[in-house]
């Protein structure tokens, strides 16, 4: 979701199709030292069961949509990727887990007829059913999106952690899928209704299980006993955000209210900078950072939208002492410097529309941020930015690569290639969702457009692109790679491709 404001302006669907009919007529690589210090950090306090190939977290190993993994497809076949096993599925929007040899999704089945929801274990390489724990659940998006899941499962070699749309935190074993222990978080906390139901992914830091909660007046972020469930400490909320200066014209000071909501769709991360352990809180009112041990607030950095109806969704990305924001909403993006006392920073710039990222986080590379701008799919463009000072050096919405090479079947709306009238992919990627391995980003466009893109941060090169017509619009959930196979979910699919280069491409 992360991961999982995934908005969309149905109004101007209608003016984007025609707009195309007309355009249609015309990830890890070897990664440097800082990278791998900061992997070894942050595997440290997890399971000591995560291997390179596994992907238990939310945006992978790393929890940067990065994976150490290599020895993958360079080129698609013809027909892509080799699908392995597909899987239907209940809706959501929430990214599949791996561990080992189990994938576990958390899906809203029966298309919300049943009133549950289902967290279900599979065997990562054939797709059966190993385990499914099911609970009640009867969220009604208010916006009309879909009412499954969405932030991804967290596994360790022991439990399995979700957190479902209404906010019911599950801790399962991971064996079996019996019952450890949950918290209704919405009955437990005061927690003011979302736009969208929950979609901040928790972490684990330790013994400790944090989560966004949202709960007033300083219940925003929850730390519970990875084990028990016992609340450990909460803080965040009107004691830290009442009176923060806004740096807005007509709210040059924010006053709290009674009826805030606190909690975003930005998932924490814990990192390491100068020595000091830092838990990022991205929420609704901005950036938060806690000690992870007590709670207490190292710093604050106000970042949020005018607009009411609007949400930070994007993961906080930290290069060594640097932390990069991005956000939609006519918010944009900003870089700062952590000081070495950890209780202070430097905004080292601040710019409103180099990157408006609506809720895929952006990739760092080598002094440059890869990622995806824009609020809407119609004019959401795939950016390079340097990190040094901001500047975009080059955006694309996808269509490049296939420009007089596609038509439109005017009876199917369906693209077709010119020169074998096949089905080609959606010629735009929209506000997708890329992850780096292998020095290669795979992206995946929001109408289920799967691409390879080279990493090259002064020009945008697509390798090849295909795509699978289980994987359709909304496909709002990352890719993910484990094991060399890459999994991708729809509302209704979930599928298994083999990514490994074969021998005759080595």
């Amino acid at each position: 979701m992360h991961n999982l404001d995934k908005f969309i302006d149905h109004r101007v669907q209608k003016w984007f199709l025609s707009l195309l009919v007309g355009v249609a007529s015309l990830l890890i690589l070897p990664l440097p030292s800082a990278q791998t210090g900061q992997l070894d950090s942050q595997l440290s306090a997890q399971s000591p069961a995560v291997k390179p190939g596994d992907w238990p977290y939310f945006l992978g190993p790393l929890q940067t949509g990065i994976s150490p993994e290599t020895n993958l497809l360079d080129q698609f076949p013809e027909q892509g990727p080799p699908l392995l096993w597909e899987k239907k599925i209940g809706t959501g929007y929430s990214a599949p887990s791996i561990l080992g040899n189990k994938l576990v999704i958390h899906h809203r089945p029966d298309g919300d007829r049943a009133g549950k929801e289902v967290i279900e274990c599979v065997d990562a390489s054939t797709g059966k059913e190993l385990w499914k724990y099911e609970y009640a659940s009867d969220f009604r998006d208010p916006y009309g999106y879909n009412n499954g899941p969405r932030c991804s499962p967290l596994l360790t070699d022991k439990h399995c952690y979700t957190f479902g749309a209404q906010g019911k935190l599950y801790c399962l074993n991971f064996k079996d899928g019996s019952l450890v222990w949950h918290i209704d978080c919405l009955k437990e906390f005061d927690v003011p209704p979302g736009f969208f139901g929950v979609g901040s992914t928790p972490i684990l830091e330790g013994n400790k299980l944090i989560v966004m909660v949202g709960g007033k007046p300083n219940s925003g972020m929850v730390a519970f006993d990875a084990l028990t469930g016992k609340k450990l400490w909460e803080n965040v909320g009107k004691d830290v955000w009442d009176g923060a200066s806004t740096g807005w014209e007509r709210l040059p000071t924010y006053k709290w209210r009674s009826n805030n909501k606190i909690s975003s769709y930005s998932s924490p991360l814990a990192v390491t900078i100068h020595g000091k352990r830092h838990l990022l809180c991205l929420m609704r009112q901005g950036l938060v950072s806690l000690n992870p041990e007590d709670g207490s607030v190292n710093f604050k950095y106000w970042f949020r939208s005018m607009i009411n109806d609007s949400v930070n969704a994007a993961r906080p990305v930290v290069v060594d002492d640097k932390i990069f924001l991005s956000a939609a909403y006519q918010v944009g993006s900003a870089l700062l410097q952590v000081n070495p006392d950890g209780k202070s920073y430097q905004e080292l710039w601040r710019n409103p529309t180099n990157m408006m990222t609506h809720w895929s986080t952006t990739i760092h590379h080598d002094g440059y941020l890869y990622g995806f701008s824009g609020r809407h799919e119609r004019g959401a463009t795939m950016r390079s930015v340097r990190l040094s000072d901001g500047k975009v050096m080059w955006e694309t919405d996808g269509t490049a690569p296939v420009v007089g090479k596609v038509k439109r079947n005017a009876l199917t709306g369906q693209f077709q290639w010119i020169d074998s009238g096949k089905t080609a992919p959606w010629p735009f990627y929209g506000r997708g969702s890329a992850i780096l391995a292998d020095n290669k980003f795979i992206v995946l466009g929001e109408r289920g457009t799967l691409a390879i893109v080279k990493v090259d941060p002064e020009k945008f090169s697509e390798v090849c692109r295909t795509s699978f017509p289980q994987i359709k619009y909304p496909s709002w959930a990352a890719p993910v790679l484990a094991n060399k196979k890459l999994y991708l979910r729809s509302e209704s699919h979930l599928l298994c491709l083999d990514f490994e280069k074969k021998p005759a491409e080595k």
